[in-house]
């Protein structure tokens, strides 16, 4: 039962039997998806839920878990031959209460009478069509969602709640509050299980989410009573949105009522895994499978807090790179902390082009392997990508571009026939890099001022890059360089071995290049950005950097 929604599988025996051994993680998770449904009616839909708390925008880690999940349902989809249904659901906790007010929102004294509100009752503070806060942060999560073509459905806890849809698990609930209480009390400190109730009920004085403990749970009634905010007691129905669960059972009881099959959440909820198991267990359903991955950690290995800023938002990704480059970056290595700063993009990008490009020729098995198949949900584009992003960026740095154009006649030089029209994914990689070389590089460029044994190393290059003829490629350059440096016994490395028996080259010597060329410590093989960007204007760098040496 293929949904036509999706983008259509190779389910051919190969692929279909390599997906019963692959080793990517998508396939292992999946497989785990299969015997779980193995016994159950084929018609039922497999159910993939993703959980987003609306109390801001959107962010990286959103995107990490809707496309993680996707990865794992096309995985599903391959090993099932697509005879399944799946379905993807991205759930919005917009009837939380807003326990703090946002700082990036205008007017935020506005809003203060509105604490503890549910998120769709408070104004929206930006203006507009939509009519709450929880309404105006809905719709950026699905236009978020839209943008990188996922494909979902849209779920507001505010609608199941008022709408009747989590009526039945409500009244479950009640009728099995002291397991549920047996379930919560022992992780809660003494104080806490004096006044703890899995019910939120929302005041219908103050339209406010109460944490009050409850005089009265009738099982029998489907009610709760408790103590308002003026000190009467009220005795509410369950039902209806009158009353909310806290965000612990909340997470067990929608997964026991929509039948959830697979949800995957971060590190920081791995604690509370056993308990969201047991209260869906308590409510008479069988709690999903489960993926824990790793948090993000900053450049200086602490954890990403979006309150401290201190980590990569996904426009600020997506500013210097394509949408594939993070997708790579959230494939890898799922369950190892990562560190999210801007000097991990440059690799990114170019480690997405180098797998993407090799897919077409791999044999099935790898093509299984290769993050490209699951970025793509098995439909691979075909990208010839002649100049890498790192080489993209030393071509500004050499050259100071501050436009394509500049640039695309370098990369047109080099290699013929390649323009902006014939490929766009290089056209948008020379706008990435102009921008990521402005505000990354340029700023922290350091000009190394070359000491005797440099200077005489730069000058034996300039002749023997003199000697060559203007069009060598990159293999014949980089001998040229080597060859100069084995000669030099600062930049010998016995531990290699030249063609000649003696000692190689050590990365000290290209380290030195670049910090004396190009103002920064590293870069691509050097014999292939000579190339690109030509041997007489690296000749032109090399008289620079002797120039500003006499200078010195």
């Amino acid at each position: 039962m293929t949904d036509s929604s999706l983008p259509p599988l190779d389910l051919s025996p190969e692929f279909v039997e390599a997906a019963r051994t692959s080793k990517a993680w998508p396939f292992e998770e999946a497989r785990k998806l299969v015997k779980r449904v193995e016994k159950r009616d084929p018609s039922q839909p497999v159910l993939f839920e993703t959980g987003y708390g609306p109390s801001g925008l959107p962010h990286i880690g959103t995107f990490g878990e809707v496309a993680r999940t996707t990865m794992v349902r096309t995985a599903f989809r391959l090993l099932t031959e697509d005879k399944i249904p799946t379905r993807l659901l991205c759930f919005s906790d917009d009837m939380d209460g807003m326990r703090k007010i946002p700082e990036n929102v205008p007017d935020r004294a506005a809003l203060e009478p509105y604490l503890q509100m549910p998120l769709t009752v408070v104004p929206n503070p930006f203006g507009g069509e939509h009519k709450s806060f929880g309404d105006h942060n809905n719709a950026m999560l699905r236009r978020f969602l839209d943008t990188f073509g996922f494909d979902y459905e849209f779920a507001s806890a505010t609608e199941y709640y008022k709408s009747g849809k989590f009526d039945e698990i409500l009244l479950t609930a009640v009728a099995k509050y002291k397991e549920l209480m047996a379930v919560m009390l022992p992780t809660l400190g003494e104080e806490r299980q004096a006044t703890y109730s899995p019910f939120l009920p929302i005041s219908p004085i103050s339209g406010r989410v109460l944490y009050v403990p409850m005089k009265d749970v009738n099982g029998k009634d489907g009610t709760i009573t408790f103590e308002d905010e003026d000190g009467s007691d009220v005795t509410l129905p369950v039902t209806g949105g009158n009353v909310k669960l806290q965000w612990k059972p909340d997470f067990g009881a929608r997964w026991a009522a929509l039948d959830v099959d697979f949800e995957m959440f971060g590190k920081d909820h791995g604690p509370n895994m056993p308990l969201y198991d047991k209260i869906s267990k308590v409510l008479g359903a069988k709690p999903p499978e489960h993926f824990v991955y790793e948090l993000f950690l900053a450049d200086d290995g602490s954890k990403i807090s979006k309150s401290k800023g201190n980590g990569l938002s996904i426009d600020e990704w997506l500013t210097y790179a394509p949408t594939e480059s993070l997708a790579l970056y959230m494939f890898q290595k799922p369950k190892t902390a990562k560190k999210l700063y801007f000097e991990v993009i440059p690799k990114a990008v170019d480690e997405y082009f180098t797998f993407a490009q090799k897919y077409a020729d791999m044999p099935v098995e790898q093509k299984l392997q290769n993050p490209a198949w699951h970025i793509h949900s098995g439909a691979v584009p075909a990208i010839d990508m002649p100049v890498p992003f790192a080489m993209l960026l030393n071509l500004v740095s050499a050259s100071n571009a501050e436009n394509k154009d500049v640039l695309w006649a370098f990369i047109t030089r080099y290699a013929p026939g390649v323009t902006a029209d014939t490929h766009p994914h290089l056209d948008a990689l020379v706008g990435y890099a102009i921008r990521y070389f402005d505000d990354f590089v340029k700023p922290n460029k350091s000009f190394k001022t070359p000491d005797e044994v440099e200077l005489d190393a730069l000058k034996t290059l300039d002749v023997s890059l003199a000697a060559l003829p203007a069009d060598a490629d990159g293999a014949v350059i980089q001998d040229a360089v080597l060859d100069v440096a084995r000669q030099i016994e600062r930049y010998q490395d016995p531990k290699k071995k030249s063609p000649d028996g003696g000692p190689g080259v050590s990365v000290a010597w290209f380290s030195a290049l670049y910090q004396l060329l190009l103002g920064q410590e590293k870069g691509p093989r050097f014999g292939s950005f000579v190339a690109l960007y030509g041997i007489a204007e690296t000749r032109a760098l090399i008289a620079k950097a002797l120039a500003g040496a006499r200078t010195a």
